[in-house]
């Protein structure tokens, strides 16, 4: 029997005509938000809700539009795993916006200035001081005036004049990646004075440059954009880009016309003498700038989607359709490079989002037309190229005898029409993401797609695997997530927060296979991905952004032995030689070395009482040895040319005296297990081949410590630093009662130690010699060195061109010692509070005590209430504390340097805003993020609070 559908019929004639019922129902639910979302993008360019700055801190707009609260991400120290901290409300951009609605957050090019936009257009300027989470105030929106028309459409933080270390690519050759750095030149115009300045461009046609004096003051200018009909001057987007011929400046107005416009910003004086006055005279007025528009601008009428598209590449063929179904949300500028040919320059890119309404209107019929002619697309991107060309004359005119000999034609800006991007879905964000180099698109359905900004080829994966411009571009993505409509990407564009309808926050990760797909394994995927990584973690090192992100992508992705390839992939790529047995010096100036030593620490954390893998705790101690060298440079020079008029302030020498013990005991520690290790290895002194296989065998920090160059010359830092130090207090003047003390304090502690400096500094001669010899007799010269010195930096192993001197450490080097050392006083010593040992003791130590890493100094902890189980119970902190994101480490420090001197040690040594590992401070108000147990229980459950008493105590 044949079936019914073997003779095809069509469906259409049993259920009739499918377009006959035009109810106009969504295919797939609405995401929530999405409606009012449109709509404010339609209406206002400046709508920003949440703002990742490249600090790392986390900025978002609350619900009802009255509060600004901060977030970051962290590591927990309880357990060791990443994720977002808790809100932090900030009070004061309540108070002074004074319940005006806040519509936009914008962060400038560093990521420690925060500008607040009120719907007024008021602006309020914020400021970064210690802590991700302790934001100052420097400008108040009382300044600026309550009104409608001041409401901000567009702005633009001007760059600091600074070069930073860029990367363009990473480049497979002979299966090793080779990366090109270079030198990237900021792009003008900058503040003469190298402080903050902002453009704001407001709604009735005002451009506003607002700027900090050298006495830290906000200062304003104004100018108003040239426009030829009141609609023109009713702005509702524009979007600014700083160029080499100054800033290029696109608007969108409210009878839909964009216009083009190259500004010119000149200050007077133009130079600034930073040792001159703070305050502004008659002889040394402050810099004030002047706007000034260079060329008249080009419109184009925005009916993008007409009927007729031949002729695109001509701006005024575009019929006019102010009826149409799309409208502007998004306007956008991409940066392009110059290029000089055929007497032209290839400009800026024009990007434009034009969006449908979610809902159907009542003339659906002709929407819906609208949309067929789109390709159904509910948003559609719309590019134009800026191309300046020289304007050229007809030929008689060179007949005219001019006045002016040397009078030349402005050059010609000419707006070219690019090939349009259609999508199915609204598009809510467009956001420029690794440094330039990506275009990140966000759909409402959570989706992200990536695209070069350029010529808008799609990122869909490797396309090749040689050669890594970006993590998306190697085959990086977001999977689909909670929708949202509010969006903002981390520093280095790895992860994102998104805004859902209830307004509650979602962290989202990039993700990759590491070539493991289907089953099967792809090597130049898995490698072509790390080198995408360790790209990114370079580019954040040339241009001093938070890698915190990149530090958690690593954790959560990768194994521990891909985590090694990443690392010997950073230390090629800065690039780090490892072998530092001659050139000790640049170690201390080098601004590569601690950021790689800080993502190995990193990579190596368990939980802040449990110790680091060996790999991870030999960069931990460098991390310390070089604050204490740094510290002690600084300290010894300020002591050979201080001033009766700076005396010295009791809150350094606390922490030179903290660091003194600490570096004493570290030292000591070091020589300790190195005399266990000689009774230990005793036995097969004789039998080369067992002797080398228990070398290998053995995990032994201090070995790794003396035999690693980049270690062994911060420990020679540390010996002339002390030394400088004892030598110094006979010789101090301006010594304060209290300062004295503490200064008579550092002498006693070096003069206790059971090994004297000089000591010291012979043994670590030893070393060297043993060293030395043993790259001699392997036949290493200087290009070999860096391969083994890289091994014992990188993966913590003991090369076997080495074995040969810890053989004649153990058998020569120590012995000859052993009469100028107090080896009782080293074995009797207390090395827990050092927080690098492996034991028992130093675990519960650190289960029980607090330790500021800056100061080294113990803090003291109140008593806990302790339950059956023996956990300690949250207990408040009487005096605030910091916390570091990354290594969980504490300070006591909550305030900003109270003296001149303090301040600038705090400067040298990086340490006002981020820990000497590199992690970002936080600061916790009421209680501290460390666990606290009773001494019998072995693992973590409850943070507890503690309480700081002054610095210096026990």
């Amino acid at each position: 029997m044949p079936m019914i559908m073997e003779e095809g019929i069509d469906v259409d004639d049993l259920f009739g005509d499918p377009t006959s019922l035009e109810l106009g129902l969504p295919s797939t639910a609405v995401t929530k938000g999405l409606a009012q979302r449109l709509d404010e993008m339609r209406l206002v360019g400046c709508c920003q809700k949440i703002a990742w700055s490249r600090l790392g801190c986390i900025a978002y707009i609350s619900q009802d539009g009255l509060k600004v609260n901060v977030r970051h991400i962290y590591c927990r120290p309880t357990d060791g795993k990443w994720t977002l901290s808790e809100d932090t409300p900030l009070a004061a951009v309540t108070e002074a916006h004074g319940g005006h609605l806040l519509v936009h957050l914008s962060w400038n090019e560093t990521g420690s200035e925060l500008a607040v936009v009120d719907s007024s257009g008021r602006v309020s300027i914020y400021t970064i001081s210690i802590a991700l989470n302790s934001i100052s105030g420097q400008r108040q929106a009382v300044l600026d005036a309550d009104d409608d028309g001041g409401q901000i459409v567009g702005m633009m933080w001007l760059n600091l004049q600074r070069s930073i270390h860029a990367f363009h690519q990473a480049a497979k050759l002979n299966g090793r990646w080779g990366y090109s750095p270079f030198r990237r030149r900021p792009i003008g115009p900058f503040h003469p004075v190298n402080k903050s300045a902002l453009v704001c461009i407001t709604r009735s046609a005002q451009m506003r440059l607002l700027y900090q004096n050298p006495d830290s003051r906000w200062a304003e200018s104004s100018t108003e954009l040239k426009h030829t009909a009141h609609s023109d001057g009713l702005l509702t987007h524009a979007a600014l880009v700083p160029t080499q011929a100054g800033i290029i400046l696109a608007t969108h107005s409210a009878c839909q016309k964009i216009s083009v416009y190259r500004v010119n910003i000149t200050w007077n004086p133009p130079q600034w003498d930073p040792n001159q006055p703070k305050q502004a005279s008659a002889a040394t007025p402050f810099p004030t700038p002047t706007l000034r528009f260079l060329h008249s601008k080009i419109e184009t009428s925005s009916g993008v989607f007409a009927k007729n598209r031949s002729g695109l590449d001509h701006a005024d063929d575009l019929s006019q359709s102010t009826n149409s179904l799309y409208c502007l949300t998004r306007l956008d500028l991409v940066p392009g490079p110059s290029e000089n040919t055929a007497g032209s320059a290839s400009g800026p890119w024009i990007i434009a989002v034009y969006s449908s309404p979610v809902h159907v209107s009542e003339d659906h019929h002709q929407q819906q037309h609208q949309q067929q002619q789109n390709h159904g697309a509910s948003s559609i991107i719309v590019r134009w190229q800026l191309e300046t060309a020289a304007q050229s004359l007809h030929p008689k005119f060179d007949e005219v005898i001019s006045k002016k000999s040397n009078a030349q034609a402005k050059p010609r800006i000419e707006l070219r029409r690019l090939e349009d991007v259609y999508s199915d879905r609204h598009i809510v964000s467009v956001d420029h993401t690794e440094y330039g180099n990506v275009l990140a698109v966000t759909y409402d359905d959570s989706s992200i797609a990536f695209y070069d900004p350029k010529t808008m080829t799609n990122f869909n994966g490797v396309d090749d695997t040689n050669t890594v411009i970006s993590m998306a571009q190697s085959g990086f993505h977001f999977a689909l997530d909670a929708p949202g409509v509010h969006i903002s990407f981390s520093p280095n564009a790895c992860l994102a927060v998104v805004l859902d309808g209830e307004w509650q926050m979602h962290l989202r990760t990039m993700e990759h296979s590491f070539g493991s797909e289907d089953g099967l394994y792809d090597d130049s995927k898995f490698s072509a991905a790390v080198a995408a990584l360790a790209l990114a973690f370079c580019r954040g090192c040339g241009s001093d952004t938070n890698t915190d992100d990149i530090v958690m992508m690593l954790l959560r992705q990768l194994t521990p032995d891909a985590q090694t390839v990443f690392v010997s992939e950073v230390y090629r790529a800065l690039p780090i030689n490892c072998n530092f047995t001659v050139e000790h010096d640049k170690l201390m100036q080098h601004p590569y070395i601690p950021r790689c030593l800080s993502v190995q620490a990193a990579l190596g954390f368990k939980e802040y009482a449990k110790p680091r893998t060996l790999a991870a705790a030999v960069p931990w101690s460098i991390l310390h040895l070089r604050h204490a060298s740094v510290l002690f440079a600084y300290f010894f020079q300020y002591n050979k040319g201080a001033r009766e008029a700076e005396p010295h302030d009791p809150d350094v020498l606390r922490m030179v005296l903290g660091n003194t013990k600490w570096a004493l005991d570290f030292a000591n520690y070091v020589l300790d297990e190195l005399f266990d290790l000689q009774d230990e290895f005793e036995s097969v002194f004789s039998d080369q081949e067992a002797f080398a296989q228990k070398v290998k065998s053995t995990n032994s920090l201090s070995l790794l410590v003396l035999l690693c160059s980049m270690s062994r010359a911060f420990l020679r830092f540390i010996c002339r630093g002390l030394r400088g130090v004892y030598a110094g207090f006979a010789a101090a003047h301006s010594l304060s009662g209290e300062a004295r003390v503490v200064y008579a304090e550092i002498c006693k502690v070096i003069s206790a130690s059971p090994v004297r400096i000089d000591v010291y500094e012979k043994f670590l001669a030893g070393v060297d010699s043993a060293v030395r010899h043993a790259y001699q007799g392997a036949g290493f010269g200087d290009a070999e060195r860096p391969a083994p010195e890289k091994e014992l930096l990188a993966n913590a192993r003991i090369p076997a061109v080495l074995v040969p001197a810890v053989a004649t450490l153990l058998r020569q080097t120590l012995p000859s010692l052993k009469p100028e050392i107090d080896r009782m006083g080293l074995y009797l010593a207390d090395y827990s509070w050092l927080g690098i040992g492996s034991d028992r003791k130093t675990e519960l130590y650190r289960r029980s005590r607090q330790v500021d890493i800056l100061k080294k100094m113990p803090l003291r902890t109140p008593p806990t209430d302790t339950d059956q189980n023996g956990a300690g119970n949250r207990v408040k902190s009487a005096v605030p504390r910091r916390h570091c994101t990354r290594c969980g480490e504490v300070s006591g420090d909550v305030t900003p340097p109270r003296s001149f001197l303090w301040f600038r040690l705090v400067a040298k040594l990086g340490i006002l805003r981020s820990c000497l590992c590199g992690g970002m401070w936080t600061l916790e108000p009421e209680s501290a993020s460390v666990p606290i147990l009773a001494h019998q229980q072995t693992s973590a459950r409850t943070p507890a609070a503690t309480t700081a008493v002054l610095p210096g105590s026990a």
